[in-house]
């Protein structure tokens, strides 16, 4: 076959693609219409993390698994927009990497709230202002993001998924090359996975944090001596000149963002469940506490503690493990922890990111 006849292969193929999708789009028409003669939600994570599990063991290639995952999300965001439009509310102003994480999780066609700090997103959920919330956790050089933390101390929501997400920094601004800088402004996480990168190239310049990194694009619109550290998308999206790319320190920079919500999950086949605990202050207690989880062969991820806020030197344990908290293990070991801390909390449980 020659290059017209391929072309022509290609336009029949799309042709059957589009008829599919739309028989697709009014199957999931009249599922929406029996969810809400049943009052059912519309969202269920953890079918659409079964639906893509199960699509990359039957995917024969040469497509990768990211362009499977990338390609299905749109069609389970738009299928889902038919039904009833998710609104989600990340940390703000548009183009953060919160607000890139909320996108790869769940498509261009959710409606996307940006609210002002991470108090804001947990409180628009809990009103019921926004279906789900997305707030960073997590950076894989930085460590924990405290203020969501304590927030998941305090509030009745529950974790009902994690979105791992590869971040890139870009020096933006437009003062056309580094002479010309007198200024960086960025969200603290950014600085600090840029530190290395500052001291060796700016050394001198007085950075200042600001509430995020595209908060930090603004900024630097109105003020031609100021570069930010953001992503390449804010200034895209911005309209400011990149000076250096890929400024990160290290080259295996992910973030992890967890996705709060009103409800608890049902198995996927691949979960993780959060939990956070306090204990006694008494020689053994933290050993005495970890001890049912490997009894019961199950496998901590993480393990964090924080200060209650409440009395000095008191403090909270956060635990991720593999597994559902409906799993028989995971409930024997639960059934045992409760009976050894002086409280427990249960975050949530959640598909695990791929």
């Amino acid at each position: 076959m020659g290059l017209d006849e391929w072309r022509a292969r290609i336009d029949a193929i799309d042709r059957e693609i589009l008829d599919l999708l739309n028989q697709r789009a009014e199957a999931a028409v009249q599922v929406g219409r029996i969810k809400q003669e049943q009052g059912t939600e519309c969202y269920v994570p953890e079918r659409e993390h079964e639906l893509l599990e199960r699509l990359l063991r039957l995917n024969p290639g040469p497509l990768p698994a990211e362009a499977i995952r990338a390609i299905w999300r749109e069609i389970l965001s738009a299928s889902l927009t038919l039904q009833r439009p998710l609104r989600i509310v990340y940390l703000g102003p548009e183009a953060t990497f919160t607000h890139q994480a909320a996108l790869l999780g769940f498509g261009a066609l959710a409606e996307y709230l940006p609210a002002r700090g991470i108090h804001e997103i947990f409180s628009e959920v809990e009103r019921g202002r926004a279906d789900c919330g997305v707030v960073p956790v997590e950076n894989s050089t930085e460590g924990t993001v405290n203020h969501t933390l304590d927030r998941l101390i305090d509030s009745d929501l529950l974790i009902s998924g994690e979105i791992l997400l590869e971040i890139h920094h870009a020096l933006l601004g437009r003062a056309g090359d580094l002479t010309g800088v007198k200024a960086i402004y960025s969200h603290p996480q950014a600085l600090a996975q840029c530190r290395g990168w500052l001291a060796a190239e700016l050394p001198d310049l007085p950075t200042v944090e600001v509430a995020s990194t595209a908060a930090a694009v603004e900024r630097a619109r109105e003020e031609p001596t100021a570069a930010v550290i953001a992503s390449e998308l804010a200034g895209r999206l911005y309209d400011l000149p990149v000076l250096r790319s890929r400024i990160e320190d290290s080259p295996h920079n992910v973030t992890r963002f967890l996705v709060v919500g009103p409800r608890a999950m049902g198995p996927s086949g691949r979960d993780k469940t959060s939990v956070l605990f306090s204990i006694k202050d008494e020689v053994g207690a933290l050993y005495r506490i970890l001890e049912p989880f490997a009894e019961h062969s199950i496998n901590l991820t993480k393990i964090e503690s924080r200060p209650t806020k409440r009395r000095p030197w008191e403090y909270v344990f956060f635990v991720d493990f593999e597994g559902h908290r409906g799993d028989p293990e995971v409930q024997a070991a639960l059934t045992v922890l409760r009976g050894r801390c002086l409280f427990l909390k249960v975050l949530g449980s959640y598909p695990a990111a791929s």
